[in-house]
């Protein structure tokens, strides 16, 4: 559930309870986007590979549940709950979810 203030400049929000396995693949929903930062939960259902790709920006993946592994820059890094991780700009990264896995992606 969302909880934002009268002005709308703060989120509450309990990742753990966004967290939609129901379509196969990857789902993403938006929780805060503006001109400085963007904030999305990425759920991925067992299974799902995204393939080696880059981002023009630098980006941080935290995890909320479930388990992966990132593959980023060649090295495999596992994701498991509470596990943060910073990815530079353009730097080749690939990611396989063992289980169901969300993530917070800034």
């Amino acid at each position: 559930m969302l909880t934002s203030s009268k002005n709308n400049a703060e989120l509450a929000v309990n990742l753990q309870e966004l967290a939609d396995y129901t379509k196969p693949g990857v789902s993403r929903k938006a929780l805060v986007k503006d001109e400085q930062n963007s904030f999305s939960l990425l759920c991925l259902t067992a299974g799902t590979e995204i393939h080696e790709h880059t981002a023009p920006r630098p980006v941080s993946v935290t995890v909320i549940e479930g388990r992966g592994v990132l593959t980023l820059g060649g090295q495999e890094i596992t994701l498991q709950q509470g596990v943060f991780v910073y990815m530079p700009a353009n730097t080749p990264h690939a990611l396989h979810a063992l289980e169901n896995l969300a993530f917070l992606h800034t």
